[in-house]
């Protein structure tokens, strides 16, 4: 199978087609033939190996995962003894390491929602467990709160703004100016340009604020928090050492000297979110925004204009035939 694989950390040069063995099937897993899968951050962090710390786990030297991306849709080839839930033929969604390939094996697949094609699942699956993980879990978000979302105009962002939505609450999305009209149209309340002005110096106060951009500080961000709010750090901040830890600490000291929560978070894929997401989405209440489509052997493209920032939404890779 063609499969998009990476042998050293560092840009999206890195990246090349090669031709690798199609996966086994453990008992408790599917064999799906990929359509479409999608870049996200995690993908570009991967690669590079930043921040440095993340290589004591992936590979220090080099990269112990050769076969890049997470995110896939498609089709059930074949399914393990232990599994009931799908069958062959099946379209289904989900997350495995190795999606940017013409195959992929792995337990986290369920049943791909109904109206939306291949590509638009493959948005789903790392951004929205993301943002649904972060207004509930964390956030623990509740109907008539009021929710800042910052990155708004990114996958994760945009998945906050139309869950939070769905479930009640009033939404303030927070992006860039070629993004704006983008954000107001999945069902933002009201969108701020932070280009033109600073957003944090007035404004809320917000139960909850999501933090998909990382482009404010903590303080900052306290400023506009009500009493007894929670702000949920989704982005990791910068740094290749030291920039993400201190990010962290700095919001676990605050959330214990201040009145509200500040709440870093990874975020893991399991079956039961992916249906949850399923039928947002098939409730309607749940659309990717989707930026650009660009083919399988053009994954670095993708990768590069994911990494830019200028992408509004999600960034797909189709694999094979819609």
């Amino acid at each position: 199978m063609q499969s998009i694989t990476y042998r050293r950390y560092g840009g999206p040069e890195e990246l090349t087609l090669e031709e690798t063995a199609i996966p086994p099937v453990a008992d408790d897993a599917v064999l799906v033939r990929v359509r479409a899968s999608s870049v996200n951050a995690y993908d570009w962090h991967m690669l590079r190996g930043k921040p440095y710390l993340a290589r004591f786990q992936e590979g220090f030297r080099s990269p112990k995962t050769h076969i890049f991306g997470l995110d896939a849709a498609g089709i059930v080839e074949a399914v393990g003894k232990d599994v009931t839930h799908l069958q062959p033929g099946d379209e289904v969604f989900g997350a495995r390491i190795g999606a940017l390939a013409e195959f992929v094996s792995g337990r986290n697949f369920v049943a791909k929602p109904t109206n939306l094609t291949f590509e638009q699942a493959a948005a789903i699956p790392v951004a929205g467990c993301t943002a649904l993980q972060a207004l509930r879990d964390k956030g623990r978000l509740e109907a008539g709160q009021h929710v800042l979302v910052t990155g708004a105009g990114g996958g994760v962002g945009s998945f906050a703004v139309q869950i939070a939505k769905a479930w009640g609450a009033t939404v303030t999305a927070v992006t860039s100016t070629a993004k704006v009209e983008a954000v107001r149209a999945i069902g933002a309340d009201d969108v701020i340009d932070h280009t033109r002005g600073e957003y944090t110096a007035a404004g809320g106060p917000y139960d909850l604020i999501v933090d998909a951009g990382s482009n404010r500080s903590l303080r900052a961000l306290r400023r506009v928090l009500a009493p007894g709010g929670a702000i949920v750090l989704v982005g990791p901040g910068t740094g290749n050492w030291l920039g993400p830890i201190a990010r962290v600490a700095t919001a676990v000291v605050r959330s214990r000297l201040d009145r509200g929560r500040m709440l870093p978070f990874l975020s893991q894929i399991t079956k039961d979110d992916l249906l949850v997401l399923q039928g947002l989405a098939e409730a309607g209440q749940l659309t990717p925004m989707i930026d650009r489509v660009f083919p399988l052997r053009e994954t670095a493209a993708a990768l590069a204009h994911l990494e830019s920032g200028r992408a509004a939404g999600k960034v797909v890779v189709s694999v094979g035939p819609s």
